[in-house]
């Protein structure tokens, strides 16, 4: 199945991305239960944007996917407990290797092509940078819709970095960009919040010694 799917949720591509991670990196408790999963969305470690979802957001999520057989239920060699599998290489048609790259690009957000090949290391071992790139330039060019794209270079970077599409472009990051209107306001609203805190600092020196001479 390799037709262009419905875009993705941040939270539905949260748990696409923990469930390939997880699947390499602690096959013992793959497939997930709904409370592994939690915890893998809320990592505060290796993940960008980091979340705080509830179970129940999680839960209303997993029905979304697997309604669109992205997510695959089953009760494991225990039988009690229910758990989910990933099933996007099949949905997407794309192979391993460009599992592993929309799964750390899902978890991490952009990077270049030497930070997702290190990024993947647990997941997919690319032998070099280029082939990372092959890949990648293969996921943009696809017939049915590209998966991911190549970024404009920030400012004073070396490389481009790259985000995939699975979100749709409006969950792509607007920072790549020389700074725009949003970068400037930020800077501005930040000098302004120093100058406030400079002048609170001065206040309190300033108390702190009509203190010190009452004192004395």
């Amino acid at each position: 199945m390799n037709h262009a799917l419905p875009a993705l949720t941040l939270l539905e591509a949260r748990l696409l991305g923990v469930l390939v991670e997880k699947e390499k990196t602690t096959p013992d408790a793959y497939p997930l239960t709904l409370n592994s999963l939690a915890a893998g969305c809320n990592q505060k470690s290796s993940r960008d944007p980091v979340m705080n979802v509830s179970e129940s957001e999680i839960q209303s999520a997993l029905e979304e996917l697997r309604g669109r057989l992205l997510v695959l239920e089953t009760y494991g060699a225990s039988g009690r407990v229910l758990r989910y599998a990933q099933n996007l290489g099949k949905c997407y048609g794309v192979p391993l290797a460009s599992v592993a790259l929309l799964a750390i690009l899902m978890l991490r957000g952009a990077q270049t092509v030497s930070e997702l090949r290190a990024n993947c290391e647990r997941l997919y071992r690319f032998d070099d940078a280029s082939s990372v790139e092959a890949y990648l330039e293969e996921l943009a060019a696809r017939s049915s819709g590209a998966l991911v794209v190549r970024l404009p270079k920030q400012p004073g970077s070396r490389e481009h970095r790259w985000g995939h599409l699975l979100c749709g472009t409006a969950n792509l990051p607007t920072d790549h960009g020389p700074a725009g209107a949003g970068e400037a306001s930020r800077n501005i609203a930040l000098e302004e919040r120093i100058a406030r805190l400079e002048n609170e600092v001065g206040e309190l020196r300033s108390l702190i010694g009509q203190i010190a001479e009452q004192m004395t």
